[in-house]
């Protein structure tokens, strides 16, 4: 058992550290894709591909509970970040997505599912504290508070989702759970790209496309895999944690690419961030994922 939730630490370190490159690469998709179409494009893709691989489990992955929450968080809640990060920096995106562990925390506290310690919260803090330092002193020319408060609107949706999947993946592959809340956040989406952007008039540019197939071979089929294989086998909260990793990645990602500040603040904050990780961890990780 113990061995097993080492490698679930390790499959939620990897699906952390690839999810910071998803914010850049759908910076750079959404230059020739709308935010809708964006979404419907990037799991449509990934859907069959871990269709295929969970082709024998998919079956006992159908179900009510797991289309709706798939429809909710591939379908809205990326529709959602996706608006929020075309109206503001990636170094913004990535950091206020950073408030997903503490978000999760918190709904996991009120819906009387909250396992972890006091060291996990003082975990919480320090990382939290860590990303009020990142956001303060980031000072990107093209955030805006609207997109800001998109990406903060997504954010909850996501804690909302992590702390409920779990119950979902309690008897199932993990692999093919993702498949199948893939397909129905594809098809959740579709009306909504068909009736806000209408059809595609003209094929992406080139920098577009190598964003959005970033986006679809490392940002989409791969994290999402893992990062089930994780949450199935620990606690909501210290699964959210890793989620951490995410604006360090994409913080560091936006100033080498996008000329994005990062200076003695951003690094101060980005170790408090990486500090708080390990305390989350410490007081949790060990810990049961909530009953069924």
């Amino acid at each position: 058992m113990r061995s097993d939730r080492h490698t679930a630490l390790l499959a939620l370190t990897g699906a952390g550290i690839i999810f910071g490159l998803t914010v850049p690469f759908s910076k750079l998709a959404l230059e020739g894709m709308g935010p809708v179409w964006l979404t419907v494009a990037r799991f449509a893709l990934a859907f069959p591909v871990l269709a295929l691989v969970a082709r024998r489990t998919l079956r006992g992955a159908v179900a009510l509970p797991v289309l709706g929450w798939g429809a909710l968080f591939y379908g809205a809640t990326i529709v959602v970040q996706n608006l929020g990060i075309a109206t503001t920096s990636v170094s913004h995106a990535a950091l206020i997505l950073g408030s997903v562990p503490v978000l999760v925390a918190l709904v996991a506290l009120a819906a009387g599912r909250s396992s972890v310690d006091l060291m996990a919260w003082v975990g919480f803090t320090v990382a939290l504290g860590g990303l009020v330092v990142l956001t303060g002193t980031n000072s990107a020319g093209d955030a805006t508070p609207g997109g800001d408060a998109l990406v903060l609107g997504s954010a909850l949706l996501s804690a909302l989702y992590i702390v409920a999947q779990p119950r979902l993946l309690a008897g199932r592959d993990a692999v093919a759970v993702t498949a199948v809340q893939m397909g129905s956040g594809t098809l959740a989406a579709l009306p909504v790209a068909l009736a806000f952007e209408g059809i595609p008039s003209a094929m992406p540019g080139s920098t577009a496309l190598w964003g959005f197939a970033g986006l679809v071979v490392l940002g989409s089929v791969l994290p999402f895999a893992l990062y089930a294989y994780g949450q199935a086998r620990v606690a909501p909260e210290v699964a959210g944690a890793f989620v951490n990793l995410e604006p360090l990645v994409g913080a560091g990602l936006g100033a080498l690419a996008f000329g994005d500040p990062f200076g003695p603040g951003q690094v101060g904050g980005a170790i408090a961030l990486a500090a708080g990780i390990a305390l989350s961890v410490s007081g949790g990780a060990l810990r049961e994922p909530a009953s069924a």
